[in-house]
C-alpha cells in the first residue's frame, strides 16, 4: 500500500514538472497597455504631416478628417517621427485655397510651408461599418525635395496645372519622392481576422465586456488596425533606410 502511495506521489510530481516546463516553453500573452512599438527605419528622426483624406469608396459617411485623426494616433505610435496633425494641414490648404494636394509641386510647397520631411495623404477606397466591417485603404506619402525653393506669389493651382493638364482628378502620379502602400482588409477573411487579434493583444482591455471584439465591431477601432498595417508594411520599404 505505501509503494502504491509512493509510485502516485511521484507521477503527480512528474507531471506537474511536466506542466511546469510546458507552462515555461509557452510564450506569454502580451500584457494589457504593452503593444509593440514600430520603429522608422531611417537614419535620422523626421516630421511627417499628415493630410485630409481622400474618399473614393463612394460612401458618403466617410469622414476625411476623422481618417486623418485615425492614421495620426497609429502614425504617433512610431519611434523616431514627429507627426503634424492633420488641423494644420488643413489650416495649409485653407490659406492656399486647395480642397486636396493634387501635384507633387503641391505637396512640396505644403511640406515647406509646414516645416515638415513629408506630407502622408490617405485614401480611402472601400467602406463598410457592418459586422464583419470591411475598409479599402492606402497612404501616399511626399517627400520634400532637399533642393526646394518656395516660388514668390505662384498659385498653387497653376503648379497643378503645370505638373499635370487634365491627366487626373484625385491623386498625383508617382514622382522620385514619393511611396505608396496599399491594402483591402475584409474581416471576413480568416488571415485578417488574426491579424486584428495580433493587433489587439497587449491593446484591448481584457477585463472590458467585448475583448479583442471591439476592433472588429467598432469601425473607428478597425480602422486604427487598419491604418497600423498599412503603416508597418510603409516602414518595411528600403527606401526610408537610405533616408
Amino acid at each position: 500500500m505505501a509503494s502504491t502511495i509512493r509510485n502516485i506521489t511521484r507521477v503527480a510530481a512528474i507531471g506537474a514538472m511536466s506542466l511546469s516546463i510546458a507552462a515555461g516553453c509557452a510564450a506569454p500573452e502580451p500584457k494589457y497597455g504593452t503593444e509593440q512599438q514600430t520603429t522608422f527605419p531611417g537614419r535620422k528622426r523626421q516630421v511627417w504631416a499628415v493630410a485630409p483624406a481622400v474618399n473614393l469608396s463612394g460612401q458618403r459617411q466617410v469622414d476625411p478628417l476623422l481618417q486623418a485623426d485615425l492614421l495620426y494616433q497609429q502614425l504617433q505610435q512610431v519611434d523616431g517621427l514627429t507627426v503634424v496633425p492633420v488641423n494644420r494641414v488643413a489650416e495649409v490648404y485653407a490659406s492656399l485655397r486647395i480642397e486636396r494636394v493634387q501635384s507633387a509641386e503641391q505637396a512640396a510647397l505644403v511640406c515647406d510651408l509646414l516645416g515638415c520631411d513629408a506630407l502622408v495623404i490617405p485614401t480611402v477606397t472601400a467602406y463598410d461599418p457592418y459586422d464583419p466591417p470591411k475598409l479599402g485603404a492606402s497612404l501616399q506619402v511626399f517627400g520634400k525635395p532637399a533642393a526646394i525653393q518656395r516660388p514668390k506669389n505662384v498659385s498653387p493651382r497653376e503648379l497643378t496645372r503645370q505638373a499635370s493638364p487634365g491627366q487626373y482628378d484625385s491623386l498625383p502620379p508617382p514622382q522620385a519622392d514619393f511611396l505608396q502602400v496599399v491594402g483591402m482588409f475584409d474581416a471576413a477573411n480568416g488571415s485578417v481576422r488574426q491579424a486584428m487579434k495580433d493587433y489587439a493583444a497587449g491593446r484591448n482591455d481584457p477585463a472590458g465586456p467585448l475583448a479583442a471584439d471591439e476592433y472588429r465591431l467598432s469601425m473607428d477601432r478597425y480602422g486604427g488596425f487598419v491604418y497600423h498595417e498599412l503603416i508597418a508594411t510603409l516602414m518595411s520599404h528600403p527606401r526610408l533606410k537610405r533616408g
